[in-house]
């Protein structure tokens, strides 16, 4: 692990942020603020995106002059908590349809829902839910919900435990988990548990605590999420079809209320070790593997955002090993919600006081 703090050198000018070490050079442009908790940014073209806001609205960005317009606004928003409107993404293969996934109010508790809507420049209609999970509790805690796409364009998200330990290793449910499904909320043929009673066909991988992070390299084809541990022990894991990740049974992290481990064991057959931990936390909040051109030191590495520890983690692949290579922009002071490329090859992140900022090499 390196410590960043010493190598960089910090310049405040013109509302741009600036940050050096003896091999890298970034800057900090602030494009927007004013947003309520941006969660999610997702690009139309590269001068418009949309954004989701956790108190339940979807926005869009002029980028060139920071304008925001706000385009819908779901009634039934769980904006408590952890919970609130959460991820957006476009569906690659249609470009005007968009998913979203936030927290549902409901009788049972709040869950997590997966939706779609019609986008054009300026409005969102034929908002519809696609998959109502099965994952209700009565905490405001842990809801995953980062949305990706694989090469053929099958669609993944996560969810969280839910605040319950005992859905870590119950896939009679959708909490704890990664799912996979086809675009219309159709399960693919192929899923893991598609023919077993005791789960639900849905469901990709099991295990996890709480995944914020989600992405998928679509060159070597491979499935990465992170995700929250306890006190310490978070995780990046390379996610496989039916894999336990071991939650709550195996863990790195300790109680909250006192030094001991949480569950048996760090590591235990059956269950699939994560390819990177992190103790102390650092509450990963989003993921993605950049591929691109104009951050040639960043090509083909992992970028996390940090919420506790409020940096941009970069993560070197080396095949199936992962090495924490870098914290960028620790000075900063800011929560990173989530980073995201837009189609002219600019890194933006967006930040719980609500700014979306362009990263410039």
């Amino acid at each position: 692990m390196l410590g960043m703090k010493k190598g960089y050198l910090l310049a405040l000018t013109l509302g741009t942020l600036g940050y050096a070490n003896l091999s890298h050079a970034y800057t900090l442009q602030t494009v927007a603020t004013g947003l309520k908790v941006p969660w999610s940014i997702e690009f139309v073209d590269s001068n418009t995106a949309v954004i989701s806001e956790r108190n339940g609205s979807i926005v869009e960005l002029d980028i060139p002059s920071g304008n925001i317009k706000a385009l819908y606004k779901p009634q039934d928003v769980y904006a408590a908590g952890q919970g609130g409107l959460l991820d957006l993404a476009f569906n690659p293969q249609n470009k005007n349809q968009l998913f979203i996934t936030y927290s549902q109010k409901d009788k049972q508790g709040p869950s997590t829902i997966l939706a779609s809507a019609t986008y054009s420049k300026g409005s969102l209609t034929n908002f519809k839910h696609i998959l109502v999970t099965q994952s209700h509790s009565n905490t405001g805690r842990h809801f995953g919900s980062r949305i990706v796409f694989d090469n053929e364009g099958k669609l993944y998200f996560s969810i969280g435990d839910r605040g319950n330990r005992d859905n870590g290793q119950d896939t009679s449910n959708h909490a704890a988990t990664i799912v996979r499904i086809n675009g219309d909320g159709s399960v693919p043929s192929d899923n893991p548990f598609i023919n077993d009673k005791h789960a639900l066909a849905e469901i990709w991988s099991y295990g996890h605590r709480n995944p914020q992070g989600i992405t998928f390299d679509s060159q070597t084809k491979t499935l990465w999420a992170i995700e929250h541990g306890p006190r310490g022990g978070d995780e990046i894991n390379k996610i496989e079809k039916g894999n336990n990740y071991g939650w709550p049974i195996t863990s790195h992290g300790k109680e909250y209320w006192g030094p001991l481990m949480v569950g048996d064991s760090k590591y235990q057959q059956g269950i699939t070790a994560p390819a990177l931990v992190y103790t102390p936390s650092i509450a990963p909040s989003s993921l993605i593997i950049y591929r691109g051109k104009r951050y040639p030191d960043l090509n083909g590495k992992l970028l996390a955002g940090a919420l506790k520890l409020t940096h941009l983690n970069v993560i070197k692949i080396d095949a199936d090993n992962l090495i924490e290579e870098q914290r960028l922009f620790e000075d900063l002071g800011e929560r990173i919600r989530d980073i995201q490329l837009s189609p002219d090859d600019y890194l933006y992140i967006t930040t719980d006081s609500g700014k979306v900022m362009r990263i410039l090499p």
